[in-house]
């Protein structure tokens, strides 16, 4: 672990929403959040804890599970299962129409599998599969207007949510926010096993 911010010295300034010296203005508090709560709690029980890193991989993990919640209750609110969503979103990605076997290959699933859930999304109007016409044995799966509908709506959700929470950074600070990210993703994907960012 780290070891902690050394103590200020005497006169020192101190963090903002602390008093300056005579005359001095005030700074801003900046506004607390759960995070915080959570490293002040962890800090004496762990002298060496680093509050910064602390705090940020704490944050992370925290929009994710925010983001994820956000995203399970957009398939409530469109009446999808996970898995039909999945399936919904690997279509579209290939223009909105593929060979089963090509959905079983980005699914990672059997064919087997891959045929029943077809099958169900079919009987919801969501995807038909009609025969190739170059190939009368080959089956084509298309995204019906349905399905295409349902899925951007359960994706438009997730997506006002990731601007709603990253509008309170100026585009400059997203840039920013997003090179650090990226600096961190490609330490992160240098280890060994890195397929499981897959």
């Amino acid at each position: 672990m780290a070891l902690p911010h050394e103590p200020r010295a005497p006169g020192e300034p101190g963090e903002p929403g602390e008093s300056g010296g005579p005359g001095e203005p005030r700074e801003p508090r900046r506004p607390s959040d759960w995070t915080d709560g959570h490293v002040a709690r962890w800090q004496p029980v762990l002298p060496g804890l680093d509050p910064v890193v602390e705090g940020a991989v704490t944050r992370m993990k925290k929009l994710s599970v925010h983001l994820r919640r956000v995203r399970e209750q957009s398939l409530v609110d469109f009446d999808l299962e996970r898995h039909e969503f999945d399936t919904l979103h690997k279509l579209a990605g290939r223009g909105g129409s593929a060979a089963p076997s090509e959905l079983a290959q980005d699914l990672d699933l059997a064919p087997a599998s891959v045929s029943g859930r077809l099958d169900a999304l079919e009987k919801r109007g969501f995807v038909r599969r009609t025969q190739s016409t170059t190939d009368r044995r080959r089956v084509v799966v298309e995204l019906t207007g349905t399905g295409r509908q349902t899925w951007l709506g359960a994706m438009d959700v997730l997506g006002h949510e990731e601007y709603r929470i990253l509008g309170v950074l100026s585009p400059e600070e997203r840039n920013l926010l997003n090179d650090l990210l990226r600096r961190i993703m490609v330490e992160a994907e240098s280890v060994e096993n890195a397929r499981h960012w897959d």
